[in-house]
């Protein structure tokens, strides 16, 4: 084999193993999940897509990290296509954060960094916004998860509800987080508040 057929062979291989790792990693959970120990992760859903369900799996031996999973659901053919969409708010390592989409929005996806020195990860949701939809009935759910360095999921209640941001708190001692998801219904009409 000539050396120009080993080096489109290793750059073959290189592409393949790069676009197989952008769709999922497997862990022995014999789950995929969008990142792997200690690695930063960019989760967007497809476009007219939001969050409906979050899922994560705690290793205290890998650096007290999670790995993490998201299921996206379409939003209501009479909304069309949202207005628009933006990076929210980001918090710091190691810190309690609040955050719900600004401007009525509803999150559509989730950026995230781990940090080492902290054991812990800075987050930032992606947040969409359709029409002048505004929230309504909002509700936080119980920890996610209930307790520390277990299995953490959420799956919102029922069609018709999406969620709308989230309370965090840190651990410094177990080095691990609880969630306290937002939730909330939208109008069926277009609304004149800006934020609720």
């Amino acid at each position: 084999m000539s050396s120009a057929h080993v080096l489109q062979a290793l750059c073959l291989l290189m592409v393949f193993s790069t676009a197989s790792a952008q769709h999922g990693y497997m862990h022995d959970t014999g789950e995929e999940w969008v990142n792997t120990w200690r690695q930063g992760f960019n989760f967007q859903c497809p476009h007219g897509e939001v969050l409906v369900a979050i899922r994560s799996y705690f290793s205290e031996k890998e650096g007290s990290d999670r790995l993490w999973n998201f299921e996206c659901q379409r939003t209501p053919y009479d909304w069309g296509e949202p207005n628009e969409c933006w990076w929210d708010d980001i918090n710091r390592a190691g810190l309690e954060w609040s955050s719900v989409c600004t401007n009525n929005g509803l999150v559509a996806g989730v950026q995230s960094k781990y940090f080492e020195a902290v054991l812990d990860r800075e987050w930032q949701f992606y947040c969409c916004r359709y029409a002048r939809r505004c929230p309504y009935s909002l509700l936080k759910t119980n920890d996610v998860p209930e307790y520390h360095r277990e299995e953490g999921e959420m799956v919102v209640p029922s069609y018709g509800y999406f969620i709308r941001g989230a309370q965090t708190t840190f651990s410094g001692v177990l080095r691990d987080r609880q969630w306290k998801y937002i939730l909330c219904r939208m109008t069926d009409f277009d609304c004149q508040f800006e934020n609720f």
